[in-house]
C-alpha cells in the first residue's frame, strides 16, 4: 500500500452505540470481548444467529462515552434494526451516523509516522478528536481514520494523503483473503467459525456467552471445522453465486460471493489448496490460500 495514498471507503457506514448499558449490551451480543475496546485499542467482531451462523461483521472503536461500529454500508440498516430488537429495556441509544462520518484507509507505514502509534493490531490513537486505528484483522490492510465528512478533505491535505481508487484497496483485501464487499451474500450460509474469525481476531473463546456461542465453541473444541471461506481467482470463463465447485468430479465447495472479488466456502481438508483448475458449471478457478491461515 503506497505511503501517500488514502482510500475513501464509501461502502462503509458508522453506527454509534451509547448509554448507561452500552458496554454490557454489546458484550452479551458480539463474538469478541468488549473489554479489549479502550481509547487505545479497537477490535473486530461479528454478530451471529443463535445457531452460530454469520449475520454481520464490524470493527468496534471506543468514542467518547460509547462505541463506533464500522460496518459495511449494505449491512448497516439491517444491523441497526437487529441491535434495536435486542435492546429491549436496556439503557442504550443507537444512532446511524453514516451521513456524517466516513472511513478512510491508508498504509501501515503512514500510521507509524503518528506520535504514539504502535505496530499492534487494533492499536488506536487520536488525530485531533478522530480515531485512527491499525486494522485489527491484519496489518497489511493498513490503518483506518473515522472522521466527520466536513473535516475529511482538509485533514487529508494536512496529512499529505491523496485520495486514490478504492478498487486498489478492495483488490488488496481480496488477495489477503478478507472479504471487502458483498457480506450480505454470506448471511445464514456459513458458521462464524468458517469465516476465519479466529485468525482474524474476531472471536474470543474465553469471554463467555454471546449470541451463537454454543455452536461456535463446539466447532472449535470438537475439531468440527471442515470448511472455510476463501477468496477465489477466476482462471477462465465465469462464475456466479451458488455455483458448485468441483475437483476431479467431486464437489468440494460453493461460490458464495461472485463479481469482482469472489469468495467460496471450501472443504479445505479434502483438497490441496494449491490445486488449480477447480471447475464450476461455466468456468475454472483456483483458491487463494492466505498466508495467515495455518492448518
Amino acid at each position: 500500500m503506497n505511503n501517500e495514498k488514502v482510500y475513501i471507503l464509501e461502502d462503509r457506514s458508522i453506527l454509534y452505540v451509547s448509554g448507561d448499558d452500552c458496554n454490557e449490551f454489546l458484550q452479551n451480543l458480539v463474538s469478541n470481548d468488549l473489554s479489549k475496546v479502550k481509547d487505545d485499542n479497537s477490535c473486530f467482531a461479528s454478530l451471529l444467529t443463535p445457531q452460530g451462523k454469520f449475520l454481520f461483521e464490524f470493527i468496534i472503536i471506543k468514542h467518547k462515552s460509547g462505541y463506533f461500529i464500522d460496518c459495511e454500508k449494505s449491512q448497516s440498516e439491517e444491523l441497526f434494526k437487529q441491535l434495536n430488537l435486542y435492546k429491549l429495556r436496556s439503557k442504550v441509544d443507537l444512532m446511524n451516523l453514516s451521513n456524517e462520518f466516513v472511513v478512510a484507509a491508508f498504509s501501515l507505514k503512514k500510521f507509524l509516522e503518528f506520535n504514539d502509534a504502535k505496530q499492534i493490531l487494533g492499536h488506536t490513537i487520536k488525530y485531533r478528536e478522530d480515531p485512527i486505528l491499525l486494522d485489527p484483522r491484519n496489518q497489511d490492510l493498513g490503518a483506518r481514520l473515522i472522521i466527520n465528512l466536513e473535516k475529511l478533505y482538509l485533514s487529508l491535505k494536512k496529512l499529505k494523503l491523496k485520495s486514490s481508487d478504492t478498487s486498489e484497496y478492495y483488490t488488496l483485501s481480496h488477495k489477503l483473503g478478507i472479504v471487502p464487499l458483498g457480506l450480505n451474500k454470506l448471511q445464514n450460509k456459513l458458521f462464524g467459525a468458517e469465516c476465519n474469525y479466529e485468525e482474524l481476531n474476531g472471536i474470543d473463546y474465553k469471554k463467555g456467552c454471546f449470541v451463537g456461542q454454543e455452536n461456535t465453541a463446539r466447532i472449535k473444541h470438537k475439531d468440527k471445522l471442515s470448511k472455510r471461506l476463501f477468496s477465489l481467482e477466476l482462471i477462465n470463463g465465469s462464475i456466479k453465486e451458488n455455483d458448485i465447485i468441483n475437483f476431479e468430479g467431486k464437489e468440494i465447495g460453493k461460490v458464495l460471493i461472485d463479481g469482482s472479488y469472489p469468495f467460496g466456502l471450501i472443504k479445505f481438508k479434502e483438497l490441496n489448496l494449491d490445486t488449480t483448475n477447480l471447475i464450476t458449471e461455466s468456468g475454472s478457478l483456483k483458491i487463494n490460500k492466505p498466508y495467515w491461515i495455518n492448518f
